[in-house]
């Protein structure tokens, strides 16, 4: 049963099992808790389920945005993607116009509900390679942050539990690699594809092009992988569902949800350093502002645009562009903001002779609702998978025509440059699907990319969205990364596995036969993955641009910590939920550590 949180009363401490949350900042018993977590996102909810553990911390988190519970769009895995039709679930921010993309302004949506993008996201798990978490380690010079260091954390948060089908999954992953005991469930697609041995054939027949890989999240990510999912039992499994839900019985657990935070404020200072355990909030933009104390810390994992957005806010960032806002600078810090990293995107999409693609559930409302009832039903079919069974992380020959003069930009030899998403349907984000025809879909990704963006302020108006300029294809070797990807995905599906399957490239990429034509046609589909980072990355002393030190303390001042993925220096060849987790598991032990009696 799901209830909002009211008055407490001898009956309703009596159902101490059931949710609770709160809906109006006038409902809280206090204002001052010993940790106050901003976002009840990935990562914030793994930090207040962690903390809420010792009963003598008293945790408060605030979210911006609604409850996820009873959401059924938020439960399918199948139907991740129709999501994005509700706006009410997200932050719906569109970039600058890209340069790199002839212009082009993109939507860039974030989470704005309870679990933040883990609700919302297409449920990969991939935890990127043992040479991105080495890096940051060497970044850093924490070596924490290593992978051996890491896995364990990697493993506490973890519940690797049999498909739908409950097939036998030998040969499909790594067994001594997962955790089985952690809150986020994990698995194996549950529904076999048709396209699935297809690739499985071209490991076996043209291994150097296409190697296989038992298990992408043991540390070396390269080769072709089953696809491996935060799901369990046919439902999503996200930060709300796995750590926040379950733990909203305890009585030193506060949530409030609808609640926007605009800035941290002073509460004076400790040897002349600026102290902000302060957290000023609202309901509305025109509405009453609502001050919250942390004794102890306040947990900043408002995520890669939130979160430097309330950094400048609070005066945290670079001087000059605070002064011209009229925001007073309590610490300048350049690298707020900076740094930031995402993802490109290109969805490629293969006309194929086959009658057995998924295309049909698009088009086709009675198949649709089939599928629907059976999961409803029994949480089995179609509808308890992700969008794809398997995806490849590959790295690329040393050609001086693509890497020269920019060196390689990944982590190293584990870590890939780029992606390959295998789809059996038409996918895309720019183009609704044909009302037609069978096609496959090798989504490609440049997952080392060497462009950089930003985040700034709009104004100081805590409500006004702030300025996101993704950066995409602004560096050189990013498009030819990405024409390489492309490549790649056509010499595979040039394999004897495919032939006779795939008929033809869809749409542009038909046309584009020249390195001119190709990079054209890059510029002009490539989306974001939402996989934005790095905007307050974390350094040594002597990194100015370091925004938080190895422990994730806000430099600068006392009483802040940032927990979330725009503390990344890089961004991991990986999609992001998995590193979070992991960091934020991570950054619970290190708060906990700190504040042990």
């Amino acid at each position: 049963m799901h209830i909002l949180k009211q008055p407490l009363s001898i009956a309703f401490l009596a159902q101490s099992a059931l949710a609770v949350l709160y809906t109006d900042s006038s409902q809280l018993p206090k204002s001052e808790y010993d940790f106050v977590v901003v976002g009840a996102g990935t990562a914030g909810n793994v930090v207040a389920s962690r903390l809420s553990e010792n009963p003598a911390f008293s945790i408060l988190v605030i979210e911006a945005g609604g409850d996820n519970a009873g959401i059924e769009e938020l439960e399918i895995p199948f139907n991740a993607p129709a999501a994005l039709g509700n706006a009410s679930l997200f932050w719906n921010y569109t970039t600058t116009p890209q340069i790199g993309l002839n212009g082009r302004t993109l939507a860039y949506q974030r989470g704005r509900v309870l679990g933040g993008s883990s609700s919302v996201n297409f449920l990969v798990f991939t935890r990127g390679s043992r040479d991105d978490f080495d890096r940051y380690a060497n970044v850093t010079g924490d070596d924490g942050w290593s992978w051996n260091s890491m896995f364990p954390f990697m493993l506490k948060a973890e519940n690797f539990v049999a498909p739908v089908d409950h097939h036998n999954t030998s040969g499909q992953f790594n067994a001594s690699a997962h955790g089985y005991r952690g809150p986020l469930l994990t698995t194996l697609p549950g529904f076999p594809s048709a396209i699935d041995p297809r690739f499985i054939a071209t490991t076996e027949t043209n291994s150097s092009l296409l190697p296989f890989n038992l298990d992408a999240n043991a540390g070396d990510t390269i080769g072709l992988s089953w696809m491996q999912s935060t799901a369990g039992h046919g439902v999503r499994s996200s930060s709300a569902t796995a750590y926040l839900q379950p733990v909203l019985h305890r009585p030193n657990l506060d949530v409030l949800i609808n609640a926007q935070v605009t800035r941290l404020l002073s509460t004076g200072d400790e040897n002349g350093i600026p102290v902000l355990r302060k957290v000023e909030l609202s309901q509305t933009s025109s509405g009453p502002r609502t001050i919250v104390r942390a004794k102890k810390e306040v947990i900043l994992s408002a995520g890669p645009v939130n979160t430097p957005q309330l950094l400048l806010l609070s005066g945290i960032g670079d001087r000059g562009n605070l002064s011209a806002l009229s925001i007073p600078t309590i610490v300048h810090s350049p690298g707020v903001g900076r740094n930031l990293q995402d993802h490109p995107l290109v969805a490629n999409q293969w006309f194929v002779n086959a009658n057995n693609t998924l295309d049909d559930i698009s088009r086709n409302a009675t198949l649709a609702n089939e599928l629907l009832e059976q999961w409803r039903a029994t949480k089995t079919g179609q509808y308890a998978d992700g969008p794809a069974n398997q995806i490849a992380w590959l790295r690329l020959p040393p050609d001086p025509a693509v890497f020269g003069g920019f060196g390689d930009p990944s982590a190293g030899p584990t870590s890939s440059h780029i992606e390959l998403l295998l789809g059996n349907s038409f996918a895309s984000f720019l183009e609704p699907p044909p009302p037609n025809g069978s096609y496959i879909s090798v989504s490609t990704n440049v997952v080392s990319p060497s462009s950089r963006g930003s985040i700034t302020l709009s104004s100081a108006d805590p409500f006004d969205f702030p300025v996101i300029d993704a950066g995409f294809l602004t560096h050189p070797l990013d498009i030819k990364i990405m024409a390489q990807a492309i490549r790649t995905a056509m010499a595979i599906l040039s394999t004897p596995s495919f032939q006779g399957f795939v008929l033809a490239p869809h749409g542009a990429l038909a046309n584009a036969t020249t390195t001119s034509e190709l990079e054209a046609y890059i510029r002009n589909s490539v989306t974001t993955f939402w996989h934005v980072c790095c905007t307050a990355k974390m350094g040594t002393s002597e990194d100015a641009t370091a925004v938080v030190d190895s422990e994730l303390n806000l430099k600068g001042v006392h009483g802040v910590r940032v927990v979330d993925f725009s503390v990344l220096p890089f961004l991991p060849a990986a999609h992001p939920q998995a590193a979070v987790y992991a960091l934020a598991e991570r950054a619970a032990h290190l708060i906990q550590s700190r504040w042990a009696a």
